[in-house]
């Protein structure tokens, strides 16, 4: 899976794709089907995908191991909805990263990651690699 330039918007719903930057800030376009532009200034806060990690008993746990193995077993242990029981989201998150720390990973991180997951596996860098994506701009 290819999560280079998606971006997560801090006090902002969804994911967005890192389009620019310039002076003041970047240049945003959101996930969802509206394809909205966002413009944010340079205090925004914003986290690469790529970047994030999840607290874990021993060491930190990223963000795209997470969804790596979200992704090989959801054909024997579905996804459920970001909306389910928060005991159903901690059961499913605990099924796919038993080394995460339960007390630090709260019942809201887990609903963003399943949230994110769901946003990610419609679109087509779902299926890429980041190898592909780089030997298409040698090109």
């Amino acid at each position: 899976m290819n999560l280079r330039g998606i971006v997560s918007l801090s006090g902002k719903p969804g994911l967005y794709k890192a389009l620019a930057q310039n002076r003041s800030g970047f240049i945003l376009e959101s996930l969802d089907e509206a394809k909205n532009k966002v413009v944010t200034n340079a205090t925004s806060k914003l986290a690469t995908l790529d970047d994030i990690t999840v607290f874990g008993e021993d060491d930190d746990i990223t963000l795209l191991s997470i969804l790596e193995k979200m992704k090989e077993t959801a054909a024997t242990n579905p996804v459920p909805e970001a909306k389910a029981d928060p005991k159903v989201l901690r059961d499913y998150f605990t099924s796919i990263v038993p080394t995460h720390d339960p007390e630090r990973v709260y019942a809201s991180d887990i609903k963003k990651i399943i949230n994110w997951y769901s946003i990610l596996s419609a679109l087509p860098l779902w299926n890429e690699t980041p190898e592909q994506e780089s030997t298409e701009n040698a090109e």
